[in-house]
């Protein structure tokens, strides 16, 4: 188990996959899994099923990222079963918030 401290580190130094690979994190990763019965929460908020059954590879999100609440790291409630679709989306979401879009150019010349 990493402290705070480590974690930030890891994440420093690029070398997240470090975390992520520890047996303690493993084996908490199988603990929510079994609380969330191997089912994408997300998918489940859509009214739809995804369960490891469905040859779905399921992952375990931070609600909060680990990036900006590296205190959170190891906190159940802050954790949830997500499919790999979802992760994406989840992880991804973060980044599309901040661009600003350009506006598209508009030729000034009128045919």
């Amino acid at each position: 188990m990493y402290t705070v401290e480590q974690i930030k580190e890891l994440i420093r130094s690029g070398n997240k996959k470090k975390f992520y690979d520890d047996k303690f994190w493993r084996e908490l990763s199988k603990t929510i899994l079994k609380r969330d019965n191997y089912e994408c929460q997300e998918c489940k908020r859509e009214g739809k099923l995804t369960i490891k059954e469905h040859n779905k590879k399921l992952d375990i999100h931070h609600k909060k990222e680990l990036e900006q609440f590296p205190e959170l790291a190891y906190c159940k409630d802050n954790l949830e079963t997500v499919c790999v679709h979802h992760h994406n989306i989840l992880d991804n979401k973060n980044q599309f918030r901040n661009i600003k879009h350009k506006k598209k150019f508009i030729n000034e010349e009128k045919w």
